[in-house]
């Protein structure tokens, strides 16, 4: 958003030179007001950035200005101007909040870096002042919930990688939200107007991933009977987001450094180069430096991504969170399951706190949902998760199985441990969708095809679901 600024002056030939000069000078918008009260009327219908005021003028002089600036436009910056130049005024100017003063008659040169830093503080102002309403003190800042010292941590890296235009890569393990902190981060950038495009590298097979994101010309293969943009290029302005990127083949990646490198791509059949105006952020649950040790990585690519790393810690880091996710998702999807909102039991609290979440916020959302469909009370307590955790919900087990289990070899116990568990979970989600195993993997926050190789290596039928 063009910057404004507001320059009062009872001098209307210094007015005029000042727009004139200011404007292309410092590509922002000057309008003029000829005295503090013509000033004062224009400011309250427009904001400005930045008020450049004469000290000495008929009528209201710019320090009872600045006084009633103060107390309108809070945040704003103002240079006061003074053709006495004594330290006098300076100081008057300064204690009465100006944030700066300059002397007539004044260098155009020094005036114009006077008024860029004046600009800059009035942005970090507002940037900071759109944060906190961002962050609107429940522990939320752009859906992203938590209070903790661990995602207070990543909100203040957020702020901090948003404000450049540098490539961002973001590590966690699966399910910590790593998409919606490059979501936060494009939120935060000033590329927030333009496209925000995800991609999914690991579900685009490799010859497909490379035409969807370079694009390409026509005839360039058998199908493409037309020239096709690909996603730099949707994303022109914006931000690409490249998810699980650490699954991209060498191939891939040695275009995508380039386009990186260059700030430009080649769309396959193409023999020129396209200039692209994008910003990278990328994320991945994989250990890249290993990878690059076992050469499934490329090294340089990995330097040209981890410019600005941003490591998002797993739930079991800031457990304190997990009341605040649990009553965030019960209203998430409360309406949406029929449901009215229920009130998480203290003792499920505290059971969910205790629970390992090895798939992080995406599993304690699944089990919340799951809370809600089979709650039967009016509050959300540890029995309504018991036939999905099996005993784990309510630490009920019995020591016969501990002595069972305990009596087999580990991968014995591990698997029958674990047929025990989906036994239960599957079969309670197939009953409750009687049978439907597309409507069951989107509870489960499962792939199909994932749910049906589950289903097959337990010998789950979903046919006597659908009979009841």
């Amino acid at each position: 958003m063009t910057q404004r600024i507001l320059i009062v002056d009872d001098e209307t030939d210094m007015l005029r030179l000042l727009k004139r000069s200011l404007e292309p000078e410092l590509g922002c918008d000057v309008e003029t007001a000829s005295s503090a009260e013509e000033a004062l009327l224009i400011m309250a219908d427009t904001d400005f950035d930045l008020v450049l005021s004469d000290m000495k003028m008929p009528g209201m002089g710019g320090a009872e200005l600045l006084k009633h600036i103060r107390e309108m436009k809070k945040g704003i910056s103002v240079i006061m101007m003074t053709a006495y130049g004594s330290i006098d005024s300076a100081v008057e100017a300064i204690r009465a909040g100006a944030y700066d003063f300059i002397a007539k008659p004044f260098d155009h040169d020094t005036l114009v870096f006077r008024l860029k830093k004046a600009l800059e503080r009035s942005r970090l102002i507002h940037e900071n002042q759109r944060l906190q309403s961002a962050c609107n003190g429940n522990g939320r800042f752009h859906n992203i919930v938590g209070s903790s010292p661990a995602i207070r941590k990543v909100f203040d890296a957020i702020k901090m990688v948003a404000q450049t235009d540098m490539t961002v890569l973001v590590t966690g393990e699966s399910g910590t939200g790593k998409e919606l902190i490059c979501r936060a981060i494009h939120a935060q950038s000033e590329r927030k107007d333009g496209p925000f495009i995800p991609v999914n590298c690991p579900t685009v097979p490799e010859q497909i991933l490379e035409s969807e994101l370079f694009g390409y010309k026509k005839g360039a293969f058998t199908h493409a009977s037309s020239d096709r943009k690909g996603l730099f290029q949707a994303a022109s302005g914006g931000t690409l987001f490249l998810d699980e990127i650490g699954e991209i083949s060498p191939a891939i990646q040695s275009k995508l450094l380039r386009a990186i490198q260059e700030k430009e791509i080649k769309p396959l059949g193409g023999t020129q180069s396209i200039p692209v105006d994008v910003r990278i952020v990328a994320a991945t649950n994989k250990d890249l430096p290993k990878a690059i040790e076992d050469g499934e990585f490329r090294q340089d690519l990995y330097y040209r991504l981890n410019v600005l790393p941003l490591r998002l810690p797993p739930l079991r880091e800031r457990r304190e969170d997990i009341p605040a996710l649990v009553h965030h998702f019960i209203l998430s999807h409360a309406k949406a399951m029929g449901r009215e909102p229920l009130e998480p039991s203290d003792a499920l609290l505290e059971m969910l706190a205790s629970l390992p979440l090895t798939g992080n916020v995406r599993e304690l959302e699944s089990l919340v949902m799951k809370g809600l469909l089979f709650a039967k009370g009016e509050r959300m307590e540890p029995e309504d998760l018991k036939e999905v955790l099996g005993v784990a919900a309510t630490h009920e087990e019995e020591p016969s199985n501990k002595v069972e289990l305990s009596s087999l070899p580990y991968k014995e116990a591990k698997e029958q441990c674990l047929k025990t568990f989906n036994d239960a979970y599957v079969g309670r989600v197939l009953q409750e969708t009687r049978g439907n195993v597309a409507q069951a993997a989107r509870l489960c926050g499962m792939e199909r095809q994932a749910l049906q190789q589950v289903m097959k290596r337990y010998g789950i039928d979903p046919e006597p679901y659908r009979k009841k």
